[in-house]
């Protein structure tokens, strides 16, 4: 069954895709930006990718945040005539409700009738089967700019699927968020998995669409392979920025503060203490019922997005850092380690504090090791500057967009 759009319905999405393509600030040859006109994402620039999906059996990679104007991006290219044959959707699934880390079944959508295929579980790479017969994926994600954030794994399976198929891949780049710096230690390869699958620091300072361009460039693909990759751009991007998101990219992450907050205190998630999971304030804050160093407490319970959080029933003494991260533009440290060594210090004197999952999201032994020792946030930091140089000078041969250097 394929989805069908009135007449009347036709024509306001169409007349609505081509008053948002209509060229806003041209960039100069150099790439600057201006930064006075307003940010257009890839997705909402129709004139340059409908063209590339003409009259070919297309499959998306989409999911909650894949819009144009208010439009689901799937329905969007449906209605000017494009051939999507199925959608496959990455972990929360196609609409962005499902619990991080649950399994998603296979279904198909109740508004388009496609199939939707998941990529999350057991099936995170398509096999062959599920290529049969596509020519092109287009590949429609926000992205928050941290390497746990497996929406960028899931990127990288797409496109080693593609290249051992022999089946282009399109980008519609959109901002990053978190774009606007660098840090963390890079990962390890001995730690690599699903929340962090190649050498970069927690904090990579890239576009999604640049960052498919490194991991092709850097043949770090299974086996060094190579896909056909083709990224559209934004216009009028600015790194230096942040970005506030208009769509919560999944369900965990419901406000701008939890989104900049999320590259720190996701560390959080290989310890005891719980990050706000199962409140209305997930990864904006954080505590732990041992944790009584003042007023503030929250108390996780079961709800969308979080069926079992973390110290579930027990109230937890902490912090509220919606306040730190309003005043972002002020402070020196934006991947902020003092609040994981002020509570190890406090209440995790024992081995029970850290899980074997720490060591995954760090990419690295030693940070659970230098907060056992006592080091400091900026002895820590000093002692991953020398991968951080190295990194920058891969980073940087894949840059779209001026760098906030």
């Amino acid at each position: 069954m394929v989805f069908k759009f009135s007449f009347f319905s036709k024509i306001v999405i169409i007349l609505l895709l081509c008053m948002l393509s209509l060229p806003a600030c041209m960039q100069n040859d150099n790439g600057a930006q201006n930064n006075k006109e307003p940010l257009q994402t890839a997705a909402a620039q129709t004139n340059m990718y409908i063209p590339l999906l003409k009259n070919k059996n297309v499959a998306v990679v989409a999911n909650h945040s894949s819009l144009v104007a208010n439009v689901h991006l799937v329905d969007t290219i449906l209605s000017l005539g494009i051939n999507i044959v199925k959608v496959f959707a990455p972990e929360h699934g196609f609409r962005g409700l499902a619990d991080a880390g649950a399994h998603i079944n296979n279904e198909t959508d109740s508004l388009s009738g496609l199939p939707i295929i998941s990529l999350y579980g057991q099936n995170r790479k398509p096999g062959p089967e599920s290529l049969s017969g596509i020519d092109i994926i287009l590949f429609d994600i926000q992205d928050v700019g941290a390497r746990f954030y497996t929406y960028i794994s899931t990127l990288s399976y797409i496109m080693e699927a593609a290249a051992e198929q022999d089946v282009e891949v399109l980008i519609l780049d959109r901002p990053n968020p978190n774009g606007f710096y660098i840090d963390g230690p890079v990962m390890e390869e001995k730690y690599i998995s699903f929340v962090g699958m190649h050498p970069v620091p927690v904090v990579y300072g890239m576009t999604i669409g640049e960052y498919a361009l490194m991991v092709n460039g850097e043949h770090w693909l299974a086996g060094e392979i190579k896909c056909d990759l083709r990224v559209i751009p934004l216009k009028n991007y600015v790194r230096s920025k942040l970005y506030p998101l208009d769509v919560k990219p999944s369900p965990n992450l419901p406000t701008w503060q939890s989104v900049y907050l999320y590259p720190s205190l996701c560390l959080f998630e290989g310890t005891v203490v719980s990050v706000g999971r199962g409140t209305e304030t997930p990864f904006s804050v954080y505590g732990h019922p041992d944790f009584v160093i003042g007023s503030y407490t929250f108390t996780p319970m079961p709800g969308p997005g979080a069926a079992h959080p973390k110290l579930s029933g027990q109230r937890c003494y902490g912090q509220n850092l919606e306040g730190y991260a309003a005043h972002y533009q002020e402070v020196d440290e934006h991947f902020n380690l003092t609040w994981l060594i002020g509570i190890y210090e406090v209440i995790g004197k024992d081995s029970t504090f850290f899980t074997p999952y720490f060591e995954k999201l760090a990419g690295s032994e030693d940070l659970r090791q230098q907060i056992i020792d006592g080091l400091s946030q900026k002895e820590i930091k000093a002692s991953w500057q020398d991968d951080l140089d190295a990194f920058k000078r891969i980073r940087k041969k894949y840059l779209i967009y001026n760098d906030f250097d």
